[in-house]
């Protein structure tokens, strides 16, 4: 147990740390509220009248973030593997050849998509 002291100890004074920034801010913050800063942010630009659903994003937004998602889960993988790879021996070698592979092709049929081109 005592070797988890520290990191328990952390985790407490993380927690301390969030809940006195948020209590302080509330505490020492001004709170005159006005129309203006009640409004959305726009970035200057007067907001327009949405749609009853809210509007349609582009599918281009959704490709995006999956792209992400595959690249990042990808990264996530790579990292433990680098880490004990004399441990792995040839079995994680092949392993990996064969998740960068899917990965590479996964790549591949983005590119060849146009998925990869910004507008």
């Amino acid at each position: 147990m005592e070797l988890y002291t520290p990191v328990l100890a952390l985790g407490i004074l993380a927690a301390l740390f969030a809940v006195g920034s948020v209590g302080i801010s509330t505490l020492t913050g001004p709170a005159r509220y006005n129309r203006a800063k009640l409004d959305s942010y726009e970035c200057g630009i007067e907001p327009t009248p949405q749609p009853v659903g809210g509007g349609r994003f582009p599918v281009k937004y959704y490709i995006t973030a999956m792209l992400f998602i595959v690249f990042d889960i990808e990264i996530i993988f790579l990292y433990p593997w680098a880490v004990h790879f004399d441990a792995m021996g040839v079995f994680g070698l092949v392993e990996m050849v064969i998740f960068i592979a899917t990965v590479f092709v996964a790549y591949a049929y983005v590119w060849r998509r146009g998925g990869l081109e910004w507008d």
